[in-house]
């Protein structure tokens, strides 16, 4: 079975080369040690992640169960009265439906689905960008979209994308989507990223955000057998990135997962918001500890 982001199924691999999946799993992870392929959740796929990108209906059937996980979690840190800005994605659409329970709150987006969610909450402000539609995941995009922006300040910015890695920061596979992205990211004193880890160690061909601005990751628990994953996100992690894990085993409602070299919370990477203090007592994003500090080093373990 191919999945939607191209790769195989190990169950298919097993079927086709008639031998047990303990046995493809262990040789594809040989065969990734030596960069002839990268691994998946339960697959794998050739090297290099410069995909097409797949289109919404695709995108909304893949990690529903973890999307929601980490739109429960994001939705915690906006705070009443706060101005923010929401990119386009289906999990930034799942944040939307939640933040449609947040008062006074005004929410600048160029998604039609954000937006759609957003339309019959009563005391939160939709602002849409101008902008082209972009059909195969509803976004307005180009120099009008990007026009739009310039002159905005906001709080926080929601994005989501495609991959998400230490080196580059958060990817997506179009130009004109990675470039309202980056202008989204202007318009924000803080960055939180909403990838599932399914997009962790993946690199698409745009760059949106790089990793010295993204504040905070939200993301799920990695399978035990996902070393990848975890191994991105103690490289974020030791980069100052911010990590909250939705789910994660003993705290339904999330947690940190801090470095082994613990850095200070960022705080505004562009200028001071009011009420990020009350955030950060509110979402325990103090000083770790030493449970906190270890837990990227028992997802590696695994």
């Amino acid at each position: 079975m191919v999945r939607a982001n191209g790769a195989v199924s190990l169950r298919e691999l097993a079927r086709v080369v008639q031998t047990s999946e303990v046995t493809v799993r262990r040789d594809v992870r040989a065969l990734e040690a030596e960069g002839l392929l990268d691994r998946r959740h339960g697959g794998a796929v050739l090297p290099g992640g410069f995909t097409r990108e797949s289109g919404f209906p695709q995108k909304s059937h893949l990690a529903t169960a973890e999307k929601t996980a980490i739109a429960d979690l994001a939705a915690g840190l906006v705070e009443e009265g706060e101005a923010i800005v929401v990119g386009a994605g289906t999990t930034t659409q799942e944040l939307a439906r939640r933040l449609a329970r947040v008062p006074g709150l005004t929410v600048v987006t160029n998604s039609l689905l954000v937006a759609q969610a957003l339309a019959h909450a009563n005391r939160v402000e939709v602002v849409m960008t101008g902008g082209t539609l972009r059909g195969s995941n509803y976004a307005l995009v180009g120099s009008g979209a990007e026009q739009s922006l310039q002159g905005l300040r906001v709080s926080r910015a929601f994005l989501s994308g495609s991959g998400l890695t230490a080196e580059r920061g958060l990817s997506t596979s179009n130009m004109l989507s990675a470039s309202v992205d980056r202008a989204l990211v202007q318009a924000a004193a803080e960055v939180v990223v909403l990838a599932d880890h399914t997009k962790l160690g993946t690199d698409t061909m745009f760059q949106t955000v790089p990793t010295d601005l993204i504040t905070r990751l939200v993301t799920d628990e990695p399978p035990a057998h996902d070393d990848r994953a975890a191994t991105e996100l103690q490289a974020l992690a030791d980069q100052g990135v911010q990590i909250a894990v939705a789910g994660a085993s003993g705290n339904p409602g999330g947690e940190q997962v801090p470095a082994g070299r613990r850095a200070p919370l960022p705080g505004p990477r562009r200028g001071h918001v009011p009420g990020t203090s009350a955030l950060r007592s509110a979402t325990g994003l103090g000083d770790p500890t030493g449970t906190e500090r270890g837990r990227v080093a028992d997802l590696r373990r695994r």
